[in-house]
């Protein structure tokens, strides 16, 4: 058996669950802030998160909705370059707004380029994430 790492990353938006909850599962506000799609909140929904191609990748993410939780939790599948992960959002609400978790899980010993390179990603991502939500009505 294989054991592998999990990417965990938490921080606290001063906005209410029902509106982060957009940016995580409308297409064109998901767009914005991670990247294009074809997404749809539905479970068992299968779906491609799309980037430009670069050297060694078509930049495509595949992808399949797994858990739809309405402003709890979001999970989906993640495949891309080898890597094969599950990413979840976890949403609680706070006297002052939201604590987003964000788990990608699936790393394996022989991926530290993919975690690190996971690590920034996301950090950039919900940075947008951020301006994405501050910005709705």
């Amino acid at each position: 058996m294989t054991t592998t790492r999990s990417l965990v990353i938490e921080r606290e938006l001063p906005h209410p669950p029902e509106k982060v909850w957009r940016a995580l599962t409308q297409g064109p506000l998901i767009r914005e802030w991670l990247m294009d799609n074809d997404f749809q909140p539905v479970v068992g929904h299968r779906f491609n998160f799309r980037r430009a191609p670069v050297p060694n990748w078509n930049g495509a993410i595949d992808s399949e909705v797994l858990v739809v939780e309405p402003y709890k939790k979001l999970s989906y599948s993640w495949a891309a370059l080898g890597l094969e992960s599950v990413v979840v959002f976890t949403l609680d609400a706070t006297k002052d707004g939201t604590l987003i978790r964000m788990e990608q899980s699936g790393f394996r010993p022989d991926q530290e380029a993919a975690y690190k390179g996971a690590n920034h990603g996301w950090q950039k991502f919900l940075e947008g994430l951020e301006r994405v939500v501050a910005g709705l009505p």
